[in-house]
């Protein structure tokens, strides 16, 4: 999906160890094959707990906020073209949540989330309260929040939110053109699996003719 979206400023909400930041810095910037660490894309981030930040962030991301994000929003001039909330939205309570998304639907295009279908009741881990979780979500809440376009995973609700229709319609094209991009290698090896089947052949035919008739 972050491929498909093509963003150039990505906003990463609770970065944790840089993990999301490192994979858009690969695929965004370096997926063309260039041979250096050139990097086109803005990618800010924003950590609550410091104890996360590493050497690793200051190089992955163009600013670090240490802060809290309904705090950083107050402060910073938003205006990303994707912001991802990952893992992310289950730390805070509704009443909180709803004002984070409402908040970074109103200056940003768009919000990538993933958010736990059953979230554990999980308190605070490696010594940050913050990894506590405070709230579930179901498809019909998100639904309420803008325009949204969900794709199918079996433990956490995905998908991306906008109050732009035309940029979940643009997401939707890039997404089945990429889909499109990696078929024919796997059409050809089907294809050749299948007529290496003795008779294979003569059912085709057959399937064809009724088909015409």
């Amino acid at each position: 999906m972050i491929i498909a979206l093509k963003p150039l400023k990505v906003l990463d909400v609770g970065t944790g160890f840089g993990k999301y930041g490192a994979l858009c810095r690969e695929y965004l910037d370096l997926w063309d094959g260039r041979q250096k660490y050139e990097f086109a894309t803005q990618i800010d981030g924003v950590e609550v707990f410091k104890e996360y930040i590493t050497p690793l962030h200051h190089f992955v991301y163009n600013n670090i906020y240490n802060d809290n994000i309904i705090t950083v929003i107050r402060k910073l001039e938003m205006g990303y073209d994707l912001v991802l909330l990952l893992d992310v939205l289950e730390h805070f309570d509704k009443e909180e949540g709803r004002f984070l998304l409402d908040s970074l639907l109103s200056k940003n295009t768009g919000i990538l989330i993933s958010t736990p279908k059953h979230p554990s009741a999980q308190k605070d881990a490696f010594g940050n309260i913050y990894e506590t979780h405070r709230s579930a979500w179901s498809k019909q809440e998100l639904s309420k929040m803008a325009n949204i376009f969900f794709i199918s995973d079996n433990i956490s609700f995905i998908c991306y939110i906008s109050k732009h229709a035309d940029s979940i319609k643009r997401l939707k094209i890039r997404m089945n053109q990429l889909d499109v991009e990696r078929q024919p290698f796997s059409l050809k090896k089907t294809k050749g699996f299948l007529a290496s089947i003795p008779g294979v052949h003569k059912i085709y035919r057959s399937l064809r003719k009724e088909k015409h008739v």
